[in-house]
């Protein structure tokens, strides 16, 4: 019987010993666990801390309260890789009243000044809608103050003011870029890999290209575009811009030979141009023309025509719809037997987009200058480049009406 009694006691105490060691293990198990949940955490922390550095969107600044300014304001909220800190004019109240007419966000800073907003340390790229007139002075203070430019079209008064621009930009190493949006929308992409396309479009033969709008009676009398003091170039500076970016754009940027204004174009009591039209022409034979008018209905038509192919738009400035923009083909058209009708029918083509044209732009001026900033890159050429032979164009078209239409050599 005490042999029994001490079987059961040696028995009790080697349950005891190993349930010791089992919690023992698990509480160094639970301690590593939580090791490993701190280090997990610690480490996602890191991770996403490293990740919110690198996505710090491009700060910009908006120097004038332009009606266009509510647009671009717009985008730069709407791009992701963008945000809006600060709203700067002449007048405190006029900044104020625009931030919360189009309800920017609260901590976007006020400023009575253009300087103050330049002087700011916490903005990368400034928005600059002013009057053509005010471009030369304060894009060349913008870039000497360090900020990259989007900058409204036309870019200046004539060529030589946008090369001085330019020059203070390469000298402050800042990425420029003019405010034309249809450029960036993906549609335009597609048209032009049609045009690109030998065997659909061919060679290009011609483009044709109109933008026109009538606009009120209150317009000319108090609009910027048609006050010689603020926009001298008037609707071939606006609307003109677009008519002839777009026939660049169809030639693959290739400046023209000549350019002749067209008889007839009208201008306002103080010398802006209203209305006009002008031809361009290339040593290959190539031919352009392009209509500009605040006088006429709302057309904003390109029709380029190759030796096989034709593309057509009709809303190439501002699609009819902000989502969804069609364009037109047609390829070796010709008529049935009868010649009753088309065969092969032009094939309409639709692009959808969740980002507007005007985000579309702030995203690209953006992804330019975040790789500036963190990677050390060079300030992208091309963007420029495109902006002084549209320039050029103008400034032909305008020598050619001061000197009784005739045809005026583009010397780059």
């Amino acid at each position: 019987m005490q042999l029994l009694k001490c079987k059961a006691s040696l028995f009790s105490l080697i349950i005891l010993f190993f349930l010791s060691i089992i919690r023992s293990c698990l509480l160094i198990s639970s301690e590593k666990h939580h090791q490993n949940i701190a280090i997990i955490i610690s480490s996602s922390f890191s991770i996403a801390h490293t990740k919110n550095m690198a996505d710090i969107p491009i700060r910009f600044g908006i120097i004038g309260c332009a009606e266009i300014a509510r647009r671009v304001s717009r985008a730069i909220l709407l791009a992701p890789n963008a945000t809006l800190s600060a709203i700067a004019s002449r007048s405190i109240d006029k900044a104020a009243n625009f931030a919360k007419a189009n309800g920017l966000p609260p901590e976007t800073k006020i400023y009575g000044s253009y300087e103050s907003l330049l002087d700011d340390p916490d903005i990368d790229a400034v928005y600059l809608p002013l009057p053509t007139s005010l471009h030369l002075k304060w894009a060349a203070l913008t870039s000497q103050k360090k900020k990259h430019l989007l900058i409204e079209k036309p870019v200046a008064l004539n060529v030589a003011e946008f090369d001085e621009i330019l020059k203070a930009c390469e000298e402050n190493g800042v990425q420029i870029m003019d405010g034309t949006m249809w450029i960036h929308h993906p549609r335009t992409q597609k048209m032009k890999e049609f045009l690109n396309d030998k065997e659909r479009f061919g060679h290009l033969k011609t483009v044709h290209s109109c933008f026109s709008f009538f606009g009120p009676p209150d317009f000319f009398k108090n609009n910027i575009r048609v006050k010689p003091d603020l926009d001298a170039l008037g609707a071939l500076g606006d609307a003109g811009w677009y008519g002839v970016m777009s026939i660049m754009w169809a030639a693959d940027y290739e400046l023209p030979k000549t350019v002749t204004a067209l008889r007839g174009p009208v201008l306002n009591e103080a010398g802006v141009i209203l209305d006009c039209e002008a031809s361009l022409h290339w040593e290959d034979g190539k031919t352009a023309t392009f209509h500009c008018s605040f006088l006429s209905n709302l057309t904003m038509n390109i029709t380029a025509k190759g030796t096989f192919g034709t593309l057509h738009l009709t809303d190439f400035v501002i699609p009819y719809q902000q989502y969804e923009a069609s364009y037109t083909t047609s390829t070796k058209a010709g008529f049935d037997e009868l010649v009753t009708g088309w065969v092969p029918i032009p094939s309409e083509h639709t692009v959808t987009i969740d980002l507007s044209q005007e985000a579309c732009m702030v995203r690209e001026f953006a992804s330019l200058v975040e790789n500036i900033k963190k990677n050390g890159a060079q300030p992208d050429k091309k963007w420029p480049t495109i902006s002084r032979n549209t320039q050029l164009v103008l400034d032909a078209v305008k020598a050619s009406i001061e000197k009784g239409f005739e045809p005026v050599e583009i010397v780059s």
